[in-house]
């Protein structure tokens, strides 16, 4: 079976999930929380060397406050969960604006826990305008243009699994997703079931990886 090194997660249909379920919007983030864990757990059993998650972006900070509130601690809350495992952790995003948790400060910088082992990215008040802008200056050339990435440390996506229908990247690592194949779970995130990820690898299997060549 061929394993992708490294997939990108998008967690999305949170909101949707919590108005059926006769709750408020701001309400459906914490239910992400455990299909978060368990997805984690099943592609380190996979093999999966690589695991990049969605958490907030910069645009989605216009949102009202109080679901701005709930998934940013949404997102603290799974960061922690994740630093629980053994993993190599980092998180990804514009640290110097008010919109970033404080508390995600320190896990700015790739730390290992429990012995290390899985490479988890987590987008944390994230923009790809903001993670390309390093690359507009003289001199540039495309050898260093991943090193000049604000997300200069996250390798480059093979597969992106994205949940809740929807058929966009969103503005999901542009630069690292240039070749990715794209994989869409009708299912709402928070019903996430651990037939979609097997799902998504089978459906790998049939892709022709070319990178363009």
């Amino acid at each position: 079976m061929r394993i992708p090194k490294h997939i990108g997660i998008i967690p999305d249909g949170n909101r949707r999930w919590a108005k059926c379920a006769g709750l408020q919007k701001k309400d459906g983030y914490t239910h992400g929380l455990k299909p978060g864990l368990d997805l984690l757990r099943l592609a380190k059993d996979a093999g999966i060397q690589e695991i990049t998650y969605y958490g907030f972006t910069t645009d989605n900070c216009g949102r009202p406050p109080e679901q701005v509130k709930a998934f940013s601690k949404a997102c603290v809350d799974a960061v922690n969960l994740i630093a629980s495992e053994p993993v190599s952790l980092l998180v990804v995003g514009d640290k110097d604006a008010s919109t970033f948790p404080n508390e995600l400060l320190p896990y700015t910088t790739r730390t290992d826990f429990n012995g290390g082992g899985t490479r988890v990215n987590f987008l944390v008040n994230y923009g790809w305008e903001w993670d390309l802008a390093g690359l507009d200056h003289p001199g540039r050339n495309r050898r260093n243009i991943c090193r000049e990435l604000h997300s200069h440390d996250i390798s480059r996506v093979d597969l992106v699994i994205r949940w809740g229908g929807m058929r966009r990247l969103s503005g999901f690592l542009p630069v690292q997703s240039v070749y990715a194949d794209f994989f869409v779970v009708d299912r709402l995130w928070p019903d996430f079931q651990a037939e979609d990820f097997a799902q998504a690898l089978q459906w790998y299997q049939k892709q022709d990886v070319t990178l363009g060549g």
